[in-house]
């Protein structure tokens, strides 16, 4: 296992180096920058003071040249300072934000996972029941559905007509400390939590119900049953072990899906985090921040996938990477 895990670190190697490229190239593939959209804001502004601020930032520079000063900063963590924020540096924008996203993403697997595993074990060992009807309906509508139009109608309905929870934002007031804070941030993660997790809950639910299906038609869950074991002991030492193996093949997948998928659930909700700072960094064309919050979902993406192998392994003793 030991061995394998470090195969699989040397071998991000290349793929991170591959991913710099890409993000890199996107970002000068790009029209214009953060300077282009100010200039053209303010035409009064001598052009040479922009040239001149170009020039110091480098901007100018051969783009290999330009490549190799960022990928050599953002390997020390430095990725730059903001064209828009006043100057600040990146680093300091992405941790004034980045826990909100990883609490919001993290609310949202929690209930994906509650409620999208309980179901679809239920909907598989009574198939063809009103629930599993529902479900299977619940799960049309979850995959159809787009998680913006969810969350304005969750705004509209819950927030606005039933004010049971907030619209936007992730506390009260600036007042609201310890304990208090904590249930005051979960309340406002509602909304946003579940519009985020509407997808991944229906694609789970279903899968579940198809896998559970699937080894409760194996050969030996029927001897198992066979021997007198009770339904309990078949359900939780042999189906569900076997079952949830392509379930932790998508919970690594979705530490991506969740992050990238936050950036148009935060905008709709306008809960500050990752993904209202990255769609304000496109529409000002503040590149530095883009490619650094792009750089860092696809490292997550990459340790999402690590850590789905290694879990494999952990369920189910079969699989071996010698």
């Amino acid at each position: 296992m030991y061995k394998y895990i470090i195969r699989r670190i040397l071998v991000f190697i290349p793929m991170l180096f591959a991913l710099t490229i890409i993000v890199f190239g996107l970002a000068k593939a790009a029209p214009g920058d953060a300077l282009t959209g100010q200039q053209l804001a303010d035409p009064k502004v001598n052009p040479e003071v922009y040239e001149q601020q170009r020039e110091a930032l480098g901007l100018n520079d051969p783009i290999p040249v330009q490549y190799w000063n960022w990928l050599s900063s953002a390997a020390q963590g430095d990725f730059g300072k903001s064209l828009v924020f006043n100057g600040r540096s990146v680093a300091e924008l992405i941790e004034s934000r980045v826990a909100n996203t990883l609490y919001l993403g993290l609310f949202s697997l929690f209930i994906t996972i509650i409620v999208a595993i309980p179901i679809g074990i239920y909907s598989a060992r009574k198939p063809y029941s009103l629930l599993d009807y529902a479900a299977t309906g619940f799960g049309f509508l979850g995959l159809a559905i787009p998680n913006f139009f969810f969350g304005l109608i969750a705004i509209y309905f819950l927030a606005i007509n039933l004010g049971w929870f907030p619209a936007q934002g992730t506390l009260s007031g600036p007042g609201v400390e310890g304990f208090a804070a904590f249930v005051d941030r979960i309340h406002h993660m509602v909304l946003p939590g579940i519009t985020l997790g509407l997808a991944g809950t229906a694609t789970y639910m279903r899968y579940m119900r198809s896998e559970v299906l699937d080894v409760l038609g194996s050969d030996y869950i029927r001897t198992a049953k066979a021997k007198g074991m009770s339904d309990q002991n078949v359900l939780y030492k042999h189906t569900l072990r076997n079952a949830l193996i392509p379930i932790i093949t998508l919970m690594g997948f979705e530490i991506g899906v969740l992050l990238s998928g936050a950036v148009i659930t935060e905008q709709v909700f306008q809960y500050p985090g990752l993904g209202t700072l990255f769609i304000s960094s496109v529409t000002n064309r503040d590149f530095p921040v883009v490619m650094a919050i792009t750089l860092i979902l696809g490292i997550l993406i990459l340790i999402g996938n690590l850590l789905a192998d290694i879990f494999y392994s952990i369920i189910d003793p079969r699989i071996r990477y010698d």
